[in-house]
């Protein structure tokens, strides 16, 4: 009989972060519960409260490795020589990639729904606003196209959320095409791949 494998801590605790985010994605922050993603990840639910000491607090380093997740993918992108792509036209491409991780989309509405909570208003506040700056300052953006950017982010993330690309309804099937620039193919085939 093989000895287990000891998971170093920080890789469990990625574990657990990507299981929450997965679980508050698709419940929310109310309707999510330790326990759901202490089964998700795998592990005890004590290991996850002892880990991170109440759902609040989980709920907020979802949110945080959210942020980062875009940041990164934002940065790889400005970073990016690609043929004649713009940078705009790169961040696009970032963002829709992210797609395939639905639990980090999805938490990130839940988060910017709870912009009123004490605890999770300021970090969706911040994050939002990290964001913004990024494409403000490291890539160049004017105001006005990285709040463009960001408006059409936020509609490509409603759109996942609510499904439309699934529906028959052309004028549903028309907004998700202008939402995802035209490529309704590559929008469905990434959220195929995040619904699996």
């Amino acid at each position: 009989m093989e000895p287990r494998r000891r998971i170093p801590a920080a890789e469990r605790r990625e574990s657990i972060l990507a299981a929450a985010s997965i679980v508050f994605g698709e419940r929310g922050y109310a309707g999510a519960t330790t326990d759901q993603i202490a089964t998700a990840a795998g592990i005890s639910q004590a290991y996850v409260v002892r880990a991170f000491g109440s759902k609040e607090t989980l709920f907020v380093e979802v949110a945080r490795r959210a942020v980062m997740r875009i940041e990164a993918a934002f940065r790889a992108a400005v970073a990016a020589t690609d043929g004649g792509r713009t940078v705009q036209q790169r961040l696009g491409a970032a963002y829709i990639d992210l797609i395939a991780d639905r639990g980090i989309l999805l938490s990130l509405l839940h988060i910017f729904s709870l912009g009123h909570d004490a605890a999770i208003g300021p970090v969706g506040r911040s994050g939002f606003m990290r964001i913004y700056r990024l494409l403000r300052d490291e890539a160049g953006l004017s105001p006005e196209d990285a709040s463009h950017f960001l408006a059409e982010g936020m509609l490509i993330n409603t759109v996942l959320a609510l499904q439309l690309h699934d529906t028959g309804d052309p004028d549903a099937l028309e907004l998700v095409t202008q939402a995802c620039g035209g490529d309704l193919g590559k929008f469905r085939s990434l959220a195929a791949a995040a619904d699996g």
